[in-house]
């Protein structure tokens, strides 16, 4: 799957890609930890890249990559596979969606969103799910959430730990 437009390429991730997504996860979290001023995140681009790595090989795991030109890629969105009652089935979740700063507001978002909802359609989910933080200071990514279809559902993410070991 590869979708284009003037400006950029949306295609699927290979292992090759696997540095160049790390290196925007730990951008991602650092943002995020920048905004909401809590070190809530481990970045450790090179075990990023071997978990990435990983995860495509296993087909646990889609990465869409948005290319500009000549200078790689700018933006990324993940996406694994879940089943639920509640969901009617199995569906998408989309657990990373990043474009670079410089990049925002150029359609990179809306195109990495189509190619997820894209592959989505092909294996037959009945939704894409995302969660963004209840925080003011995301209220800008709710927003563009909320313009490209998704609504608030309610909850919260909430975590516990099982183990440090990679699977």
């Amino acid at each position: 799957m590869s979708e284009s437009n003037n400006q950029f390429t949306i295609r699927a991730a290979t292992a090759e890609d696997a540095a160049a997504v790390a290196a925007m996860v730990d951008e991602l979290l650092s943002e995020i930890m920048q905004t909401i001023g809590v070190q809530a995140f481990d970045v450790a681009s090179a075990e990023t890249a071997a978990r990435l790595r990983h995860f495509i090989g296993t087909g646990r795991y889609a990465v869409f990559v948005a290319i500009e030109g000549g200078r790689g890629p700018v933006g990324f969105i993940a996406l694994y596979e879940s089943c639920a009652l509640y969901a009617g089935g199995v569906f998408g979740t989309i657990p990373e969606l990043y474009v670079r700063p410089g990049f925002r507001s150029l359609g990179i978002g809306q195109g990495l969103l189509e190619a997820a909802r894209q592959f989505g359609m092909s294996r037959g989910w009945t939704r894409l799910e995302v969660t963004t933080p209840p925080l003011p200071e995301f209220d800008r990514t709710l927003a563009f959430y909320e313009q490209e279809g998704f609504a608030v559902t309610g909850g919260r993410k909430m975590k516990t730990l099982l183990c440090s070991e990679l699977h």
